[in-house]
């Protein structure tokens, strides 16, 4: 538990590339301004046709600083995606309360909590999306009270978010019954998080182990959904060790190819190595709105694995999938002399070799790698 805290304030520290910006809404609606924390990534300013993720944070004034830093030790290795990240003030005049204020007997929000809906929904939203260039996957999270309430947003027939973070939830009237039945219905991908503490408050304990029960009854397909009950945390401490674990089961897809996804699925894999590969970065594109080149590293581990299952046909669909991604560059020429290499014919891997070399240069392929595989081929070339 100690080493965990150490690494947790090490990340909260941790946000060194982000541009962190305060600016303020003024909310028809609710007749006030309402002041938000913006990150924006460091490739904002140099792409102004990229999109990012949106993830919205309500208790903003202290769930941006672990979240931020949560995102920002994840980008550096490359785990998590760059997204832009809004936190929403809500520790002035009471702000918190009256945002949050439901009707007992439906269960909805009333009054101040209706207007706050509408806020999110018809002014905040709209804004920051023709400001900040945000792509369609948006995220939320709350703790607390304002967990339960973001829960709302998935009674729409669109719901605006695609992905909830639901820190101990304060669940009002059945919603341990509705959020399990707004799941059940969803075509396309959701996500859904929710945590507890073990030394959690008793009756909120309660509500959310039966939700969890619910959900997981659920046989919907679109659903990605994980439940934490954090040992040893209370109320308050949980959200430490909640927000890395939301953030990994949202952008599991996002990850390069690990070591244990390697030998768990690809290796066992008989054949379509290349396909797994294009499928891996198509999920991410249509589950996350996320398009991005093949990572290199990507590319060496589907390498290994038609190596070591002598695969070696597959170089060729590979060598076209490399030419698609990265077409100035060494790469396709190089898997076409593998391809050639490990087939037996010497003549047409030299070949490829030396025009490899031509190219440039990409990852650890290195036009004197090209000259050395070539020369220790030419030797077996039949004159």
């Amino acid at each position: 538990m100690k080493k965990t805290i150490v690494l947790l304030a090490l990340i909260l520290g941790f946000n060194g590339f982000a541009q962190i910006i305060k600016d303020s809404i003024l909310s028809k609606k609710q007749d006030k301004y309402r002041y938000i924390t913006v990150s924006l990534p460091k490739s904002f300013k140099k792409d102004s046709k990229k999109t990012y993720p949106l993830l919205f944070l309500l208790d903003g004034d202290y769930l941006f600083d672990p979240f931020n830093g949560a995102i920002s030790y994840g980008n550096y290795w490359d785990d998590l995606p760059e997204v832009v990240l809004v936190g929403l003030d809500q520790n002035k005049e009471n702000e918190r309360a009256d945002d949050c204020t439901f009707d007992e007997t439906t269960g909805l929000p009333e009054g101040k909590g209706a207007d706050f809906f509408e806020f999110i929904a018809g002014e905040l939203l709209p804004q920051i999306q023709s400001k900040y260039h945000l792509s369609n996957f948006k995220i939320i999270a709350g703790h607390d009270i304002t967990a339960g309430f973001m829960n709302v947003f998935l009674y729409k027939d669109a719901p605006l978010f695609n992905a909830y973070i639901s820190i101990s939830p304060e669940l009002q009237l059945d919603m341990e019954t509705h959020i399990a039945e707004r799941l059940s219905i969803f075509k396309q991908p959701m996500f859904y998080y929710q945590s507890v503490g073990e030394g959690d408050i008793k009756s909120m304990k309660e509500k959310i182990a039966t939700l969890d029960e619910n959900i997981k009854a659920l046989k919907n397909p679109t659903l990605n959904y994980k439940y934490d009950e954090i040992k040893g945390a209370s109320h308050y401490s949980l959200v430490l060790f909640s927000i890395p674990s939301a953030l990994y089961q949202i952008f599991s897809c996002y990850q390069p190819i690990s070591t244990s996804e390697f030998q768990e699925k690809i290796v066992k894999l008989e054949s379509g190595y290349v396909e797994y590969l294009k499928n891996k970065y198509d999920t991410l594109e249509k589950v996350l709105n996320l398009k991005m080149p093949i990572r290199i590293n990507d590319f060496r581990a589907i390498e290994a694995a038609i190596l070591k299952n002598k695969a070696y046909a597959e170089f060729e669909l590979l060598a076209q999938l490399s030419h698609k991604m990265y077409p100035k560059t060494m790469l396709g020429d190089y898997h076409m002399a593998m391809y050639y290499e490990n087939i037996g014919d010497a003549k047409n891997a030299v070949k490829y070799y030396l025009n490899a070399f031509q190219l440039q240069p990409i990852g650890e392929l290195t036009k004197d790698l090209m000259l050395e595989k070539a020369d220790a081929l030419k030797s077996q070339v039949k004159k």
